[in-house]
């Protein structure tokens, strides 16, 4: 597997995250609460119930996050690379750092900060969003994959 400089690697991340998130956006809207995350992190960031959260700023936030984390993805990988030599296992070592990352990010800080949620919901909602983050953590891991000639 070829290894990105840090400038390949910067131009490379946002667009793995973008296309990942593109990948996303086709499994979201089949899950009962698959399109609520996004809503979460607006209605946290406007201080108002997830259900009211602005549509707008939800779908804004998501591409940006999404670009973001590609960005995390590809440095990821560059570090497993360093430690563990390149490859299919730096790519699985990063894969599991990053859905780990995904996931206990918005279980611990946005979900909890949420208002208007009942309890009911937050088992489901934590489960579509793991189901989403690893439609993004495979999407990506095959985009770099593919790029590195893995």
């Amino acid at each position: 597997m070829a290894t990105f400089s840090l400038l390949a690697g910067l131009a490379l991340g946002p667009v793995v995250g973008l296309l990942a998130t593109l990948a996303m956006d086709r499994v979201m809207p089949r899950l009962p609460e698959g399109t609520t995350a996004p809503k979460v992190a607006a209605g946290v960031l406007t201080d108002t119930p997830v259900d009211d959260a602005p549509e707008r700023l939800a779908t804004w936030v998501h591409y940006v996050a999404g670009g973001g984390s590609g960005l995390l993805f590809v440095g990821l990988v560059a570090a497993a690379q360093t430690g563990l030599g390149g490859g299919a296992v730096a790519l699985a070592v990063a894969s599991a750092v990053m859905l780990a990352l995904m996931v206990g990010f918005f279980a611990l800080v946005p979900l909890p900060r949420a208002r208007g949620l009942p309890r009911q919901r937050l088992a489901t909602i934590r489960r579509d969003w793991a189901l989403s983050a690893a439609t993004y953590v495979v999407a990506a891991a095959v985009l770099v994959g593919v790029a590195g000639g893995v």
